[in-house]
């Protein structure tokens, strides 16, 4: 296999893991994980993330909380999430949404049983570890992107090694009890969290892969 065949095969394959196997990913595993993932490139090597990992009784804990915070206070993020979805990125969005609530039975209108599921977000959808990515308050835009950046390397190397793995803006939104729970200092902005672990690849939410746009649609080309 080709490097390049290799990535394509991480990037096909990979998807956002909503439910997971009840067992601990072994510390090598995500150490080798984490080091595969510092790999990222960062504008002029500033490498502005850091990051929070739990594992055991650490998640549960954290599990706890931000249930408890979550159904009692509306969000609130460090980073402002889109104001609203237009066009073609609403339609994409309720196509993914769509996927998911057919994978799971989901009626169209049942707004109680899709208020249940997007709950699952704070639940970390079961999983054993999360990993909760901040970046430099100086380093703003750059310090963000440079950090997404991070995610996506993060993603493909849990892909990689075997694990399943799912970035979620909404923990973010719950920036003030992540700040509190993990005494996170205030020259840190909280991007978003990461949970991951073994795969439960028998879980209907695990059943279906979503689309990509065509090249037609994004690339303009700008030569002869």
């Amino acid at each position: 296999m080709t490097p390049a065949e290799a990535l394509e095969n991480l990037l096909v394959t990979r998807w956002s893991c909503r439910a997971y196997q009840d067992r601990q990913v072994p510390r090598p595993v995500v150490e080798r994980l984490l080091a595969l993932a510092q790999r990222t490139a960062s504008w002029c090597n500033t490498q502005p993330w850091q990051v929070i990992v739990t594992s055991g009784a650490a998640t549960e804990r954290f599990r706890k909380a931000m249930t408890e915070w979550a159904r009692e206070n509306p969000p609130k993020f460090d980073f402002a999430p889109p104001a609203e979805y237009r066009g073609v990125y609403r339609d994409r969005r309720r196509a993914s949404g769509w996927q998911l609530y057919e994978a799971v039975g989901i009626e169209r209108g049942d707004r109680e049983a899709s208020a249940r599921e997007a709950f699952e977000n704070f639940r970390f959808f079961g999983a054993p570890h999360v990993a909760v990515v901040t970046t430099d308050v100086v380093h703003d835009l750059y310090g963000a992107v440079d950090s997404g950046l991070y995610v996506g390397t993060f993603l493909l190397a849990a892909q990689s090694l075997g694990l399943g793995a799912i970035p979620q803006a909404a923990l973010a939104g719950h920036a003030t009890l992540i700040r509190q729970h993990f005494d996170i200092p205030d020259d840190r902005k909280i991007l978003l969290g990461i949970s991951f672990g073994y795969p439960d690849e028998d879980h209907p939410t695990n059943s279906y892969r979503t689309a990509r746009a065509p090249l037609e649609e994004v690339v303009t080309w700008a030569g002869e």
